[in-house]
């Protein structure tokens, strides 16, 4: 069973040998492998199940280290980095042949950001590579927002997990593309909308496209998903629609008393969309574990931080 701490020496050894460590970032816990090991990276696909031409993120230390592995050209990607990162923002960028083409299902664009956690980046300061890292859970389940969820789902399948505490944003990051002279929007995130066109100017979003063949990770139609069937909708249609049957409730802010405590839950009782963010996932799971037979949640307020956790509502219920 996978061992949980906070070694930074132990887990820069492990990814050196070309083993598996499950990181936390500020988003959610990645599981990282050594981004210019195939062999290694081959490891995360079998070890979540996930198929090959789901492309990975690549996580770097600084912008410099990113410049080798990618073509960091655009004067807005450098705008970008100025801002956000460290940060909850992806940049899909022109590859460089440094990145090996399981990385990127064989696109000839490449996933980067630097995460803004603490031990993330203590470890990436530790090694001289970057690290491959999708989120540390079986493909298509909810993502883990704690160690304790990584080790719940992938305990048995990997040596060892590097504990920071709870993720602090809750969601992936955001998935910016610089494929086509607009940039466009593959996946919402930590980073909103509005914050990037505040700087950029304006985006193309591509948000709610799902993609057999995908650019960047979070384009399929069904992810994030709990075991049970998720159905989304307007609480109290979905309430009276389900009333006769056994469920869990998740809305964004109002509690209905009726509701067993065990099975009502509210990812924000002040309408902090944040608050929403850092829960969404962490919540999710837990209605998963009730014995009720459905799931029904409600969308939240579509702006800001809303766009990313309906996102991944839609997508859970799919």
């Amino acid at each position: 069973m996978a061992r949980i701490d906070t070694d930074i020496a132990h887990a820069a050894a492990l990814l050196k040998s070309g083993e598996l460590v499950a990181i936390p970032t500020e988003t959610v816990y990645g599981l990282a492998a050594n981004a210019l090991d195939a062999t290694a990276v081959s490891k995360i696909f079998a070890v979540k199940n996930r198929p090959s031409f789901n492309p990975l993120i690549v996580h770097c230390r600084s912008v410099e280290q990113a410049a080798l592995y990618a073509h960091l050209t655009d004067p807005r990607i450098f705008e970008l980095a100025a801002e956000f990162w460290p940060g909850p923002l992806t940049l899909l960028v022109k590859r460089k042949d440094t990145i090996p083409d399981i990385v990127t299902a064989g696109q000839p664009f490449v996933g980067i950001r630097i995460p803004n956690h603490p031990l993330a980046l203590d470890l990436l300061n530790a090694i001289d590579f970057p690290l491959a890292a999708p989120s540390a859970n079986p493909f298509g389940y909810i993502s883990p927002t704690a160690p304790e969820h990584v080790l719940e789902q992938l305990g048995d399948k990997i040596p060892y997990i590097l504990n920071g505490g709870r993720s602090e944003v809750g969601v992936e990051s955001s998935i910016l593309s610089f494929a086509e002279e607009t940039p466009a929007l593959l996946r919402f995130g930590g980073v909103t909308t509005e914050e990037i066109e505040q700087l950029i100017g304006k985006i193309h979003i591509m948000g709610d496209h799902a993609a057999s063949a995908p650019l960047s990770p979070g384009q399929l139609a069904s992810h994030y998903a709990p075991r049970k069937k998720l159905i989304l909708g307007k609480a109290d249609e979905l309430r009276e629609k389900y009333r006769n049957q056994n469920y869990t409730l998740i809305t964004f802010s109002k509690k209905y008393p009726d509701v067993p405590p065990e099975k009502m839950f509210v990812l924000s009782e002040k309408g902090d969309l944040h608050e929403a963010a850092h829960n969404i996932f962490r919540i999710l799971r837990e209605a998963d574990k009730t014995d009720s037979a459905l799931i029904l949640a409600e969308p939240v307020p579509a702006e800001g931080l809303g766009n990313a956790i309906n996102d991944r509502l839609k997508r859970a219920s799919a």
